[in-house]
């Protein structure tokens, strides 16, 4: 059946899997004691079959004998490589991955302005600085405002107009 498989002929090889995947994957799981990771093993395994049957040589060992060594051995070559990863290394890398975060910097610098435009809204009439925050901060139309002031809507953008010519004077200061 290996010499088929290494002539490439597919149905050889689905017979070959059939007949072997089983013990195959019971010794990569004795191995690596893990499920996920005994089955990617186990189709590295066939990879290398389908590579390199034609290497197989009958010397008197079975051709079970021959696949459990290729088996074994690219498990226990996972498991080194398991080991030889150091502790951490996922966390480390996490690290290493740019955040979309504003850095403190800028988280500084729109807290300073956010206090200054506090600050220089309340130092405006009441009627101004909630016209301001109503229609700038909060999304409202002048005829929204107008409507909810009881004020013709010439009026609130005159309100506006003055209040945003205040704050500019405050912010520049």
């Amino acid at each position: 059946m290996i010499a088929r498989v290494a002539m490439g002929d597919r149905s050889a090889f689905d017979a070959l899997y059939d007949v072997t995947s089983s013990k195959l994957h019971a010794v990569c799981l004795s191995v690596l004691k893990d499920r996920p990771e005994a089955e990617e093993t186990l189709q590295d395994v066939y990879i290398k079959v389908w590579q390199n049957a034609s290497r197989y040589a009958s010397n008197g060992l079975s051709p079970m004998t021959w696949l459990i060594t290729i088996a074994r051995n690219r498990a226990i070559d996972r498991l080194r490589a398991r080991r030889s990863r150091p502790a951490g290394m996922a966390a480390d890398l996490a690290e290493t991955v740019a955040s979309t975060e504003p850095g403190p910097e800028s988280v500084a610098i729109r807290a300073q302005e956010r206090r200054m435009l506090d600050d220089c809204l309340s130092a405006m009439a009441d009627q101004q600085a909630q016209a301001v925050r109503a229609v700038y901060l909060e999304g409202a139309t002048y005829a929204d405002l107008a409507e909810r002031e009881g004020k013709p809507i010439n009026t609130v953008r005159s309100w506006l107009r003055r209040s945003l010519l205040s704050l500019k004077d405050c912010v520049s200061q």
